[in-house]
Protein backbone atom coordinates (compact mmCIF):
# COMPACT_ATOMS: atom_id res chain seq x y z
CA UNK A 1 0.00 0.00 0.00
CA UNK A 2 1.04 3.59 -0.62
CA UNK A 3 -1.31 5.18 1.94
CA UNK A 4 -2.23 4.47 5.55
CA UNK A 5 -5.40 3.49 7.34
CA UNK A 6 -5.56 4.86 10.86
CA UNK A 7 -8.02 3.54 13.41
CA UNK A 8 -8.17 6.13 16.18
CA UNK A 9 -9.86 5.46 19.48
CA UNK A 10 -10.12 7.25 22.82
CA UNK A 11 -10.95 6.45 26.41
CA UNK A 12 -13.84 8.90 25.91
CA UNK A 13 -16.35 7.38 23.47
CA UNK A 14 -17.47 9.86 20.84
CA UNK A 15 -14.45 12.16 21.22
CA UNK A 16 -13.85 14.24 18.10
CA UNK A 17 -10.88 13.15 15.98
CA UNK A 18 -8.93 15.45 13.65
CA UNK A 19 -5.98 14.72 11.38
CA UNK A 20 -4.04 17.79 10.26
CA UNK A 21 -6.93 19.96 11.55
CA UNK A 22 -9.52 18.14 9.39
CA UNK A 23 -12.41 16.41 11.14
CA UNK A 24 -12.26 12.63 10.64
CA UNK A 25 -15.16 11.54 12.87
CA UNK A 26 -16.03 10.56 16.41
CA UNK A 27 -13.95 7.94 18.23
CA UNK A 28 -13.61 5.20 17.32
CA UNK A 29 -12.87 6.68 13.89
CA UNK A 30 -11.18 5.21 10.83
CA UNK A 31 -9.28 7.35 8.35
CA UNK A 32 -8.35 5.78 5.04
CA UNK A 33 -6.05 7.10 2.33
CA UNK A 34 -3.86 9.00 4.78
CA UNK A 35 -0.65 10.16 3.08
CA UNK A 36 2.59 9.00 4.73
CA UNK A 37 4.60 11.56 6.72
CA UNK A 38 4.23 13.40 9.99
CA UNK A 39 0.56 14.00 10.78
CA UNK A 40 -1.01 16.05 13.57
CA UNK A 41 -3.64 14.02 15.44
CA UNK A 42 -6.01 15.96 17.71
CA UNK A 43 -8.60 14.25 19.93
CA UNK A 44 -11.00 16.31 22.04
CA UNK A 45 -14.25 16.03 23.98
CA UNK A 46 -16.27 18.49 26.08
CA UNK A 47 -15.19 18.42 29.73
CA UNK A 48 -11.74 17.03 28.94
CA UNK A 49 -8.36 18.48 28.06
CA UNK A 50 -7.71 17.74 24.39
CA UNK A 51 -4.70 15.78 23.19
CA UNK A 52 -2.49 16.81 20.27
CA UNK A 53 0.18 14.42 19.07
CA UNK A 54 2.40 14.33 16.01
CA UNK A 55 2.60 10.83 14.53
CA UNK A 56 4.91 9.49 11.82
CA UNK A 57 2.54 7.72 9.44
CA UNK A 58 3.78 4.91 7.19
CA UNK A 59 1.80 2.96 4.57
CA UNK A 60 -0.44 0.21 5.99
CA UNK A 61 -2.83 -0.08 8.92
CA UNK A 62 -2.24 1.31 12.37
CA UNK A 63 -4.29 1.52 15.57
CA UNK A 64 -3.92 4.58 17.83
CA UNK A 65 -5.54 5.11 21.24
CA UNK A 66 -5.58 8.42 23.09
CA UNK A 67 -6.35 9.12 26.74
CA UNK A 68 -8.01 12.42 27.56
CA UNK A 69 -7.50 14.08 30.91
CA UNK A 70 -10.55 15.17 32.84
CA UNK A 71 -10.68 18.91 33.45
CA UNK A 72 -10.32 19.35 37.17
CA UNK A 73 -11.55 22.25 39.23
CA UNK A 74 -12.26 22.27 42.95
CA UNK A 75 -11.88 25.80 44.30
CA UNK A 76 -13.48 27.50 47.28
CA UNK A 77 -13.22 30.99 48.64
CA UNK A 78 -14.93 32.72 51.57
CA UNK A 79 -16.68 35.87 50.45
CA UNK A 80 -18.81 38.79 51.53
CA UNK A 81 -21.64 39.68 49.15
CA UNK A 82 -22.43 43.36 49.27
CA UNK A 83 -26.08 44.31 48.87
CA UNK A 84 -27.52 47.77 48.29
CA UNK A 85 -28.38 47.69 51.96
CA UNK A 86 -26.20 45.41 54.02
CA UNK A 87 -24.26 42.30 53.16
CA UNK A 88 -24.13 38.55 53.70
CA UNK A 89 -21.27 36.07 53.97
CA UNK A 90 -20.84 32.75 52.27
CA UNK A 91 -18.62 30.57 50.11
CA UNK A 92 -18.07 30.49 46.36
CA UNK A 93 -17.44 26.93 45.18
CA UNK A 94 -16.23 26.18 41.66
CA UNK A 95 -16.23 22.83 39.83
CA UNK A 96 -16.15 22.05 36.10
CA UNK A 97 -19.96 22.11 36.24
CA UNK A 98 -20.11 25.71 37.44
CA UNK A 99 -20.00 28.11 40.36
CA UNK A 100 -22.20 27.82 43.43
CA UNK A 101 -22.69 30.47 46.10
CA UNK A 102 -23.59 28.98 49.46
CA UNK A 103 -24.91 31.36 52.11
CA UNK A 104 -27.36 31.39 55.00
CA UNK A 105 -29.31 34.05 53.10
CA UNK A 106 -31.46 31.68 51.01
CA UNK A 107 -32.50 34.46 48.60
CA UNK A 108 -28.86 35.05 47.61
CA UNK A 109 -27.57 31.54 46.94
CA UNK A 110 -27.18 30.46 43.33
CA UNK A 111 -25.65 27.94 40.97
CA UNK A 112 -24.55 28.84 37.44
CA UNK A 113 -22.72 26.89 34.73
CA UNK A 114 -19.33 28.28 33.73
CA UNK A 115 -20.80 28.91 30.29
CA UNK A 116 -23.64 30.89 31.91
CA UNK A 117 -21.40 33.67 33.17
CA UNK A 118 -21.76 36.96 31.35
CA UNK A 119 -19.21 38.76 33.54
CA UNK A 120 -16.51 37.16 35.66
CA UNK A 121 -13.73 39.56 36.59
CA UNK A 122 -11.59 40.46 39.55
CA UNK A 123 -10.39 43.96 40.32
CA UNK A 124 -7.30 43.73 42.50
CA UNK A 125 -7.27 47.44 43.32
CA UNK A 126 -10.95 47.54 44.32
CA UNK A 127 -10.49 44.16 46.04
CA UNK A 128 -13.62 42.63 44.57
CA UNK A 129 -14.87 39.89 42.26
CA UNK A 130 -17.74 40.79 39.96
CA UNK A 131 -19.95 38.04 38.63
CA UNK A 132 -23.00 38.43 36.40
CA UNK A 133 -25.23 35.54 35.44
CA UNK A 134 -26.15 35.70 31.74
CA UNK A 135 -29.59 37.32 31.61
CA UNK A 136 -29.74 37.47 35.41
CA UNK A 137 -28.37 39.10 38.54
CA UNK A 138 -25.02 40.71 39.17
CA UNK A 139 -22.98 39.99 42.28
CA UNK A 140 -20.15 41.94 43.89
CA UNK A 141 -18.01 39.83 46.23
CA UNK A 142 -15.19 40.88 48.55
CA UNK A 143 -12.87 38.92 50.80
CA UNK A 144 -13.77 38.93 54.53
CA UNK A 145 -10.14 39.82 55.35
CA UNK A 146 -10.31 42.93 53.18
CA UNK A 147 -7.60 41.67 50.80
CA UNK A 148 -7.95 40.50 47.21
CA UNK A 149 -5.39 37.68 47.11
CA UNK A 150 -7.83 34.79 47.65
CA UNK A 151 -10.34 36.29 45.18
CA UNK A 152 -7.59 36.73 42.59
CA UNK A 153 -6.38 33.11 42.94
CA UNK A 154 -9.96 31.80 42.80
CA UNK A 155 -10.61 33.85 39.65
CA UNK A 156 -7.39 32.67 37.95
CA UNK A 157 -8.13 28.96 38.51
CA UNK A 158 -11.78 29.24 37.50
CA UNK A 159 -11.04 31.36 34.44
CA UNK A 160 -8.49 28.80 33.10
CA UNK A 161 -11.16 26.08 33.17
CA UNK A 162 -13.90 28.46 31.99
CA UNK A 163 -11.88 29.23 28.85
CA UNK A 164 -11.43 25.52 28.13
CA UNK A 165 -15.11 24.76 28.64
CA UNK A 166 -16.40 27.68 26.59
CA UNK A 167 -13.95 26.97 23.75
CA UNK A 168 -15.45 23.54 23.10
Amino acid sequence: PTTATLRIDSDVPGAQVFIDNKFVGNAPATATGVAPGQRKINVQAPGYDGVVEFVDVTPGSRDLTFSLKTIRLDQKVSVVHKHRLGQCTGTLIATPDGIRYETDNKDDGFTVALTGLETFEVNFLQKNLKLKVRGGRSYDFTDPSGKADALYLFHQEVDKVRKKVTAK
